[in-house]
């Protein structure tokens, strides 16, 4: 008998010990994850929410200024270019000399406004004339209607030369001076000081563009025609502002495909904001749709990939985190779509999640 309770005394020893223990070594292990006041600052927390998902289409393309915008400048008159007042780039106004051209065009323009001024001049003079003799009865009637005629042939060719004059910006110098239409910038430049113009020379001297807006222009490969359609939001970002993402929308399709590279192109129009954004830039296009299903969505930047699996730090305390392995069904930039391992309302640590996880699995 004093041998069974001795047992029986033992044993129960032996459970509060370990009993004990174990209690021992979970108040240790809950203080060793307790998040400080240091970290919880550091860690993000986001909650788990349905949604709608989403798609990415990523094209490639360029900024080119609008088209509706820019004005080619052709020379109306040859000659020898005397002054170029611009460069490739610079920012003009409205009627701003770009450049002087001395133009003998310009000279006989000149002495045919002069000859049609005097031409009307002595016209007038001979219907004067005329008039009077034909109320003196010296001259038939038909002398009178002849002089008529002939001072509305020169009050024609007086106004023809007059509207040449305003057509090409002339006035009494022999100099034409080319201005510029429109405020913009000089997006194309093909004149230099001294270059001899042919009145029939059919390249623009200048290109002006306004850019406050601009257009991307973006192709779209065979297979991923159907995903396009006009209106669709895109977020444009470039090389040199890799940080900021343009925002506009799809507001032109062109419904052929380029025969070289199989490749169709869309529009997306953009406010350029402060000139950002440079004719010929290089551009990478994100275009954003919807597809008919819901699953629960997360920051991209919460999953964690280790041992061939995805996973993320479920926040319920500060001394609660939990490492709990999830199915990725999609990730995009920003969002990440959860078919598997999450519930709605849900908090998941989306900022340092790494530290967490270090020091909870190590």
């Amino acid at each position: 008998m004093k041998s069974t309770h001795y047992i029986v005394l033992l044993a129960t020893l032996g459970v509060w010990a370990s009993s004990c223990t174990k209690k021992t070594e979970n108040q240790e292990e809950s203080r060793a994850f307790m998040l400080s006041d240091t970290m919880m600052n550091r860690i993000t927390l986001d909650t788990v929410k349905t949604e709608t998902v989403r798609n990415e289409l990523t094209l490639v393309g360029k900024v080119v200024p609008d088209e509706n915008k820019v004005i080619k400048i052709f020379p109306l008159v040859g000659g020898n270019v005397e002054e170029v007042n611009v460069e490739l780039g610079d920012n003009v106004k409205k009627g701003q000399k770009l450049a002087t051209i001395r133009s003998g065009e310009v000279a006989d323009f000149e002495r045919q406004l002069i000859q049609a001024q005097s031409d009307l001049l002595i016209a007038q003079k001979n219907q004067s004339s005329t008039e009077d003799l034909f109320e003196s009865k010296l001259v038939p009637e038909r002398d009178a209607i002849t002089a008529r005629q002939l001072v509305d042939k020169a009050q024609a060719e007086l106004a023809r030369m007059k509207e040449i004059f305003s057509i090409y910006g002339l006035g009494k110098s022999t100099n034409y001076t080319v201005k510029s239409p429109i405020n913009g910038f000089i997006i194309d430049k093909n004149v230099n000081r001294g270059m001899q113009l042919r009145s029939d020379n059919s390249e623009s001297l200048f290109t002006v563009g306004q850019i406050t807006d601009v257009w991307v222009m973006a192709n779209v490969n065979e297979s991923d025609i159907p995903r396009v359609q006009l209106g669709m939001s895109a977020d444009v970002r470039t090389i040199s502002f890799p940080d900021e993402i343009f925002k506009g929308k799809v507001d032109k399709i062109y419904n052929v495909l380029d025969p070289e590279t199989k490749a169709m192109r869309i529009r997306i129009q953009l406010q350029n904001v402060g000139f950002k954004l440079k004719p010929e830039m290089h551009a990478t296009v994100l275009l954003n749709f919807e597809e008919n299903q819901q699953m629960q969505a997360i920051p991209s930047q919460s999953i964690i990939f280790d041992r061939s699996k995805n996973w993320v730090m479920i926040f319920h305390s500060r001394s609660n985190i939990e490492t709990r392995p999830v199915e990725v069904y999609r990730s995009l930039s920003n969002r990440s779509y959860i078919s598997a391992g999450l519930k709605p309302g849900e908090t998941v640590i989306s900022k340092n999640q790494l530290l967490v996880y270090d020091a909870l699995n190590d």
